[in-house]
């Protein structure tokens, strides 16, 4: 019997300035509000977050200064493709360029993982890296090229964490 899997996605930015400065204060009031609007659409698991009471707080990590982090889980690729391009978010996803570098590798992973799994924000990184490195494969994908969950389900890695 097949377990029921979910998308975890990563995505990081290289800001442009530190995270509390003038030239990012539009960028960070909209934080509050597409988080609202992420956690309310449909299909929305979980999410990192720094804060509970600071909804413009951004995730601390050790990966680098001025590297914003949004680390995610959905029911369904279609639910993350329905937040990111149906929603709100596609306006503010537009204007990307205002506030974040232009990146030459990817910026973004996905990948499958069994219901009720959370994964670690070194998970994620680790993925993102294996995308860089070797190319799309089950394991760690973009919507460009992504696998359905049954392909997933049958990857060791899967398998491992539903024990």
């Amino acid at each position: 019997m097949l377990s029921v899997m979910h998308l975890a996605q990563l995505n990081i930015g290289h800001l442009r300035a530190p995270v509390d400065s003038a030239e990012l204060a539009e960028f960070v009031a909209l934080l509050e509000p597409l988080n609202d609007l992420a956690d309310r659409s449909p299909g929305f698991v979980w999410r990192l977050k720094e804060s509970e009471e600071d909804p413009t707080a951004t995730v601390t990590h050790d990966y680098g200064d001025h590297l914003l982090v949004n680390f995610s889980v959905w029911e369904s690729r279609d639910a993350l493709w329905n937040y990111v391009y149906r929603s709100g978010h596609l306006e503010v996803l537009r204007r990307r360029r205002e506030w974040f570098h232009r990146v030459a590798e990817p910026y973004t992973v996905m990948w499958w993982i069994p219901e009720g799994h959370i994964p670690a924000l070194d998970e994620g990184m680790r993925r993102l890296e294996r995308l860089r490195a070797e190319g799309p494969g089950p394991e760690a994908f973009t919507f460009k090229d992504s696998y359905a969950s049954s392909e997933a389900a049958n990857l060791p890695a899967a398998a491992e964490a539903t024990k």
